[in-house]
């Protein structure tokens, strides 16, 4: 008789599921998910892209230089010279061998401010590309 009370408790007891390997799993999974993210960068600068229906999206991380409905030209969140840009990038291009830049202009801004830029980048052989916004009417 004692017997069978001791496994009539045993089998009143209810098994419980272990949470802790699917907690860690799903932690592992969102640091995953955060480190593996490409976060967008800004150049500095508010700026309004002009309109192309020619336009495509890049998923290219890339350097954004800025410039601005002034003349101002913006990288890193920082104003900086024509004659400096050159230089900066260079040393990006140091630590980024396969560095690439996506030149954001605002529409208002002037085409020689444009020109002087792409032909920096030109000089430094650094690829690059103009933003802009995709028109809306097809």
């Amino acid at each position: 008789m004692r017997r069978n009370r001791l496994f009539h408790q045993n089998d009143t007891e209810e098994a419980q599921i272990d949470l802790t390997p699917m907690l860690d799993i799903v932690f592992i999974m969102l640091i995953f998910f955060i480190v593996s993210t490409s976060f967008v960068q800004e150049s500095g600068v508010k700026v309004e892209r002009p309109v192309a229906s020619t336009g495509s999206k890049q998923n290219q991380t890339a350097q954004l230089v800025g410039i601005s409905e002034s003349g101002q030209i913006w990288l890193n969140h920082q104003r900086i010279d024509i004659r400096l840009l050159s230089s900066s990038l260079n040393q990006i291009k140091a630590t980024q061998p396969r560095l690439a830049v996506i030149i954001e202009a605002d529409k208002r801004s002037t085409t020689g401010e444009l020109i002087k830029v792409i032909d920096v980048l030109r000089q430094a052989g650094i690829p690059y590309r103009v933003a802009t916004q995709k028109s809306s009417v097809n």
